[in-house]
């Protein structure tokens, strides 16, 4: 009976150091479990023309997929918060990638998109790297946006990396750094090229060109020929050219969280 009871005694402690390790293991993990905030923009409308415009669906979904299939926890951010606006015309056929077919067809990562958190409740403290995709509408908000200047700042100031494909480069307009000069001077960057937004015909619609933006703010500035993927890692500061280079900028961004 004694050495019954010994048995049922010795088993059941073996459990508990098993599942104790479990949970140390998984609290471990947790713990070491890189964190990214993607932000996204919230505004919808192409300058005068009557049309819409919003985030390029492929710069969100193949920078999401490549990191998130690496074990990395995505929070998606905007200025407004709740629904963010995709481009229409990131959602043609011609557009479309393995990475927006998967999209299209998981309605969680869609959920997230259409609740995303608002940009002010976020603290870079919080996360080991920020990512923004592209499209054309954060040259309107995202650009001009106190909040997420203030934040990229942050970011950079923890040596953090801080990531912009297509014309999201174009969010750092007005991002300084530690000396209160524009944080792309003497960087090497690039963005969506002149030639592509000519090619696209919204030259004249957009606010400002990515390009001669960070040409004039003293970046560094290289390109490939238009829609080709070109990188351009300068210490935390990544760059992607246009959607091609997206995944490529994850790529990059997951390097850097090593």
């Amino acid at each position: 009976m004694k050495l019954t009871h010994l048995l049922v005694l010795a088993i059941g402690l073996s459990s508990l150091t098993a599942n104790s390790q479990k949970n140390i293991n998984s609290d471990k993990q947790n713990t070491d479990q890189k964190k990214v905030l993607f932000v996204l923009t919230s505004h919808d409308e192409l300058g005068d023309t009557g049309e819409k415009t919003g985030f390029w669906v492929e710069e969100f979904a193949a920078p999401y997929y490549n990191l998130l299939d690496k074990g990395v926890k995505i929070t998606v951010a905007s200025p407004k918060g709740g629904k963010a606006p995709i481009d229409p015309r990131s959602k043609a056929e011609a557009s479309q990638t393995e990475a927006t077919k998967r999209y299209n067809e998981d309605k969680f990562a869609q959920e997230i998109v259409n609740t995303t958190v608002k940009l002010e409740s976020v603290k870079a403290v919080e996360f080991d790297a920020v990512f923004y995709p592209g499209g054309h509408g954060p040259l309107w908000d995202l650009a001009e946006d106190k909040t997420s200047i203030a934040l990229i700042e942050t970011f950079n100031e923890q040596d953090k990396p801080i990531a912009f494909v297509c014309h999201a480069p174009g969010i750092l307009k007005h991002v300084k750094n530690a000396n209160g000069e524009p944080l792309v001077m003497g960087r090497n960057v690039t963005g969506f090229t002149n030639t592509e937004e000519e090619a696209v015909q919204l030259t004249n619609v957009v606010p400002f060109l990515v390009e001669d933006m960070l040409k004039e703010n003293g970046g560094v500035f290289s390109k490939a020929a238009n829609w080709n993927v070109h990188v351009v890692k300068d210490g935390n500061l990544i760059t992607g050219q246009n959607p091609a280079s997206s995944n490529k900028v994850a790529d990059a961004l997951f390097q850097s969280l090593k």
